[in-house]
């Protein structure tokens, strides 16, 4: 049994090209491991907090002093962390919006992100605590990043953010040029063509 967590960020709705190469990811995983479980942790249609300065101060406060109302406040980062722990895949949905990830996915990134938790600092540097999972990083774009990366603030952050977290089989699949008429039509038949291959 392969539990599969599948986050969804995209503001584009059953439109969204990131949400179809997550999809088809989740059905290549199906295919090589039947027996399977998966979450969904649909970002945008559940509203997932941002980091407010009232969630914050309940996020410092150590876990013996914090009030119940702060410990209510912040109840949903645990269940996400705790998410996270559980699966051993995660398909990410990752649209470029404006060279950068959707707000919605930098939210939950910042709740997993707990020192002495996700990570830790040791004498030797950082150690993330999150091992043994494999990440696959469904990714969008209008333009042409591969060729360009200039612009791309997405990929290499999601691989170091994740690798920070211990989390470093990270592989991500391409579907860009969506914003090119000449391109569009291909990008997510080409994206699945080099998602095959590359779980074959």
């Amino acid at each position: 049994m392969k539990k599969i967590l599948h986050v969804i960020s995209t503001l584009n709705g059953q439109n969204s090209y990131s949400l179809a190469l997550g999809n088809k990811i989740l059905e290549q995983l199906k295919k090589e491991y039947p027996e399977n479980e998966v979450v969904e942790r649909n970002l945008v249609a559940e509203n997932f907090p941002h980091i407010t300065e009232e969630k914050w101060q309940a996020i410092i406060t150590p876990e013996e002093n914090r009030t119940e109302a702060q410990k209510e406040t912040i109840a949903f980062q645990d269940e996400a962390i705790q998410e996270l722990f559980d699966a051993d895949i995660l398909v990410i949905g990752a649209p470029l919006y404006n060279f950068g990830i959707p707000s919605q996915l930098k939210a939950w990134i910042d709740h997993l992100a707990k020192s002495g938790v996700t990570f830790k600092y040791t004498e030797e540097g950082p150690q993330g605590l999150v091992n043994g999972k494999k990440v696959y990083i469904a990714m969008s774009s209008g333009g042409v990043y591969s060729e360009n990366p200039a612009y791309d603030f997405v990929s290499d952050y999601l691989i170091k953010i994740f690798g920070f977290l211990g989390m470093t089989d990270v592989e991500l699949i391409r579907v860009e040029g969506i914003a090119i008429p000449e391109l569009r039509d291909g990008a997510l038949e080409k994206a699945e063509k080099e998602l095959v291959a590359s779980m074959a």
